[in-house]
């Protein structure tokens, strides 16, 4: 008999979910990671949310930053997104493009969106924090092919044949 929790992985290994690098300066140096569970809240406020699953290492290191960025990628970082992933892989090299904006954070250019935040509130939820952002500014990049994540791996999305907007 499974747990209730093993059930919710299992349920959440197989429902794709869009990724994002998250990014943050500290007086140590760049830290950043993976998330899946990135969501838009409010627009006006604009509003994001996202939960990471210890308040240590680079997860806490970013929860007691003033702010960082959000970058939502496309399949063409997928790698990238597999390093950030992963504890002690080398991060922020000068292959992977990184930049910093005008106000320090890391900022990857060729991400499809970045979105430099600020924490609203933070709610603690067993092991995992759900951190509540207000988005203070976004910059836009190339529009690729999106990715998912699902059942531990990342996956392409194809383009539609025909535009449902008809654009």
């Amino acid at each position: 008999m499974t747990s209730v929790g093993d059930d919710l992985k299992f349920a959440f290994r197989h429902h794709p979910a869009g990724i994002a690098i998250i990014t943050a300066r500290t007086p140590q140096g760049p830290v950043g990671l993976t998330a899946s569970s990135v969501a838009s809240v409010a627009v006006d406020p604009a509003a994001i949310m996202f939960s990471v699953t210890r308040a240590t290492g680079s997860a806490g290191a970013i929860l007691s930053a003033d702010t960082f960025v959000v970058h939502l990628i496309d399949h063409e970082h997928s790698a990238l997104a597999a390093v950030f992933a992963f504890s002690g892989s080398d991060r922020f090299t000068i292959d992977q493009g990184w930049d910093a904006l005008d106000t320090g954070e890391p900022w990857l250019p060729g991400a499809r969106a970045a979105l430099r935040c600020r924490a609203l509130h933070t709610i603690a939820v067993g092991a995992s924090t759900v951190v509540i952002a207000e988005v203070l500014d976004i910059r836009l990049g190339p529009v690729g092919p999106a990715v998912v994540y699902r059942d531990r791996a990342f996956h392409p999305v194809p383009r539609p044949a025909v535009d449902p907007a008809g654009q």
